[in-house]
């Protein structure tokens, strides 16, 4: 690549898809484009082309031939996408043509015009900084009433009676331009500033919908008071939530269900216990409690579990999930005595946890974080060389929020690594030795540190044993797809990863040890070896006999989720025929599907000649294997058990219900990136982006508003990977198999 080309952040403001798969340059005054996969640059055409390039579109660009599979058909979802929205467009035009004969009163549809449009005929145009948009209820009132008293007599079709006031899918109104725009975002954040409410509100998806919703009423817009919200907007939101949730109820009967008990403390130190039910179609909440004066009486939570599992139907409660917390695990073992058609199961995700705090114990490990934790302390603390970074990064920042301040431990080492070479740019350039902070304490630390390559020989060894946990954990909290059928396939290649990064025993015998202490309860649960045994992709790849374990654990799962006997006989039949790949089973579309089609899925289109073992398999195949992480912020949960008055109890609790319910719908996987030094993303990123003593010593060259803008794209750090690719084919070594510990693998046969 030519010295002369200069890299240029990608910004948040480029929402196109196909930005996240390139780098921008500046050469001179021209802007070039480049392929991440196949470093083709582009010297025109804008990311149109990018995207023609990526989505193998023959015309205007050269097919790129290193795109990943996944990359290649959204991009052609995109670009089939466009044609759609520009005929859409057309269309549009065209009505309003026909009922606005005058062209240049329809002249803003050009091209710069973003599509998803919704058309409101009012009868006067509105002015950018109308009071329409900020003023109280009369005002809008009077406004309306005069636009009537003009409009009256006037012909439909006449041009000065009813132009046109289109509505962007952004909230914008594009007849007063940016002056407009920029007046309403204005308006958005002077609400939000006087409120207190978190920024990060503009994330939530009925927050668009509220936008569009208000400027398509246009100036007939009333809106609602404080009465409204409390008593008839809260009354029907109630019955719209709980319609959605009898329909997930609808379907447990089918696809089973799993009761999530999520505990946590409160600010004021309160103990709460959530219920919320997990099946596939997604998740609902149920209720809350405070749990204070019981959490440590293993009894007393029995009861309230117990309650709540015939609350729900223990017929279809194949599981209840909880903490690693010996009151709940004594608690839940209590329950699966009481109800045989169930177990109790700790959480995944809590699991991998402690294995990740024990791992970060160890004095080496430590050791390189804190090192690490010196340099993103250093740039995220002065604007000028966060900047730098944020240049030299293509727009990324090396630091990664994860579930956890553990998963973000070592998942910042791992996007550390990802970026060194790009840190090592930056530490040697003309650049950071101009840079006045390169000087500084923190600046010298940090160019010792980024040249120092036993460091990153370090640091790349800790991500090799444990990125592969990571893995399992984003795994196990994904929103796409249920859990079950992979993870005891991801917990063995997290030890196999581990067992060929270290080699000699006496070395990787002490990680072993670390997952065995914390995954004990989850290695001998039935639901995880069923899983396992029903997932094809992992079934028809196991050569040899499968492991006693396994077998066992869908055995024990027919007994204790299939009560009659004669359906118990027909489904060992059926089993058989899997096992023998019968029937549908070896088709060859079944075969290819074994690798592309959830397993629940497959399951559903091939096992029609197994109907017992397909119910049964659909209903292990869907579970999760943890609790669900959600937004608990901004949600009255302590005046909901502060409130003394009975009524007012009542109406917190259905507003509880309504917004943890909210909440769950949009969860998605692909959350929205926040700023790391913003404090919405300081509960697991403080120990990463904290300063000494609030940067008290030069607290006068410090300015925030001197950051650039965060950026979209991440494309060098391979976004689009899938953790079930990594889980792959072949499960041979029975040393995992058998949990073998120190001093006992003379005592293992060889099989």
């Amino acid at each position: 690549m030519g010295s002369n080309l200069e890299p240029i952040p990608i910004t948040s403001q480029k929402h196109d898809p196909a930005w996240k798969h390139c780098q921008m340059f500046k050469n001179g005054e021209r802007v070039q484009l480049k392929c991440v996969y196949c470093g083709k640059i582009f010297k025109g055409g804008g990311i149109h082309r990018i995207k023609e390039h990526l989505a193998g579109q023959k015309g205007n660009a050269a097919t790129c031939l290193q795109v990943p599979s996944d990359v290649r058909h959204m991009m052609q979802q995109s670009l089939d996408g466009v044609v759609v929205k520009k005929r859409k467009k057309q269309k549009i035009a065209e009505e309003i043509t026909n009922l606005n004969p005058v062209s240049s009163e329809i002249g803003f549809f050009d091209k710069d015009v973003n599509t998803g449009m919704e058309l409101t005929g009012v009868s006067d145009a509105i002015d950018p900084v109308s009071s329409l948009l900020v003023s109280g209820e009369d005002g809008m009132r009077k406004k309306g009433g005069e636009r009537r008293k003009r409009g009256r007599g006037r012909g439909r079709g006449s041009v000065t009676n009813a132009k046109a006031v289109v509505t962007m899918s952004s909230g914008m109104l594009l007849s007063g331009g940016k002056r407009t725009n920029d007046h309403i975002h204005m308006a958005i954040g002077r609400f939000l500033y006087d409120i207190g409410a978190s920024l990060d509100a503009v994330n939530s998806a009925y927050f668009q919908l509220m936008v569009q919703a208000i400027a398509s009423g246009g100036s007939e817009v009333v809106v609602p008071s404080y009465h409204d919200l409390r008593g008839w907007v809260l009354k029907n939101s109630v019955e719209e939530v709980k319609n959605d949730v009898d329909k997930h109820r609808a379907t447990w009967e089918r696809t089973g269900c799993s009761v999530l008990v999520d505990q946590w403390n409160t600010v004021m130190g309160r103990t709460l216990i959530n219920f919320l039910v997990y099946c596939p179609d997604g998740v609902v909440f149920l209720k809350s409690v405070d749990a204070s004066d019981i959490i440590n009486l293993p009894d007393a939570l029995y009861e309230l579990l117990k309650q709540v599992v015939e609350e729900i139907g223990a017929r279809h409660v194949l599981q209840v999930i909880t903490r690693m917390e010996e009151q709940l695990i004594c608690a839940g073992r209590r329950l699966a005595d009481t109800f045989p058609n169930l177990y109790w199961a700790p959480c995944a995700a809590h699991c991998l946890d402690l294995i990740l705090e024990d791992f970060a114990k160890l004095e080496w490990i430590n050791s390189v974080i804190e090192q690490a934790r010196s340099i993103t302390r250093f740039v995220y603390n002065h604007s000028v060389v966060l900047n730098m970074m944020k240049r030299y990064t293509y727009g990324n920042d090396i630091v990664e929020p994860g579930l956890s301040r553990f998963a973000t431990n070592f998942g910042t080492l791992k996007r550390m690594v990802d970026l060194k070479h790009n840190l090592q740019t930056m530490v040697t350039s003309q650049e950071w030795v101009d840079c006045p902070y390169s000087k500084k304490p923190g600046g010298l630390e940090m160019l010792d540190l980024v040249s120092d390559q036993s460091f990153w020989s370090s640091c790349v060894l800790i991500t090799h044993l444990t990125n592969p946990l990571l893995q399992v954990l984003r795994l196990v909290g994904s929103k796409k797809r249920p859990a079950m059928g992979y993870i005891y396939a991801g917990m063995y290649r997290a030890k196999e990863a581990i067992k060929k990064e270290l080699i000699k025993r006496e070395e990787y015998v002490v990680y072993w040890n670390i997952i065995d202490h914390w995954w004990e309860q989850e290695w001998s649960l039935p639901l995880h070896a069923a899983g396992f045994y029903l997932n094809p992709k992992f079934f028809y790849s196991f050569e040899g006999d499968m492991p006693n374990e396994i077998q066992s654990g869908m055995y024990d799962c027919i007994e204790k989720f299939v009560p009659d006997l004669n359906v118990q006989d027909k489904i060992i039949k059926e089993v058989n025929s899997y096992k023998n790949a019968g029937g549908d089973f070896g088709r060859k579309m079944a075969v290819r599907a074994r690798d592309t089609m959830l397993p629940a899925e497959w399951w559903s289109t091939y096992g029609g000649s197994c109907p017992n073992l397909v119910r049964l398999a659909i209903r292990i195949l869907g579970q999760t294997c943890s609790s669900i992480e959600y937004k608990r912020s901004q949600i009255p949960f302590e005046q909901l058990h502060d409130t003394k008055n009975c009524l007012e109890r009542q109406r917190l609790s259905d507003l509880v219900f309504v917004q943890c319910n909210l909440r769950l719908r949009q969860m998605v996987d692909e959350n929205e990136e926040q700023d790391p030094i913003s404090f919405d993303s300081n509960n697991t990123l403080t120990d990463w982006v904290k300063g000494k003593e609030l940067c008290s010593e030069d607290f006068d060259t410090l300015n925030w508003m001197a950051v650039d803008p965060p950026s979209d794209n991440a494309s060098l750090l391979g976004t689009s990977h899938s953790e079930i690719e990594d889980l792959g084919a072949g499960f041979d070594d029975y040393e995992i198999f058998n949990r073998v510990k120190e001093g006992e693998e003379e005592n293992v046969e060889s099989m």
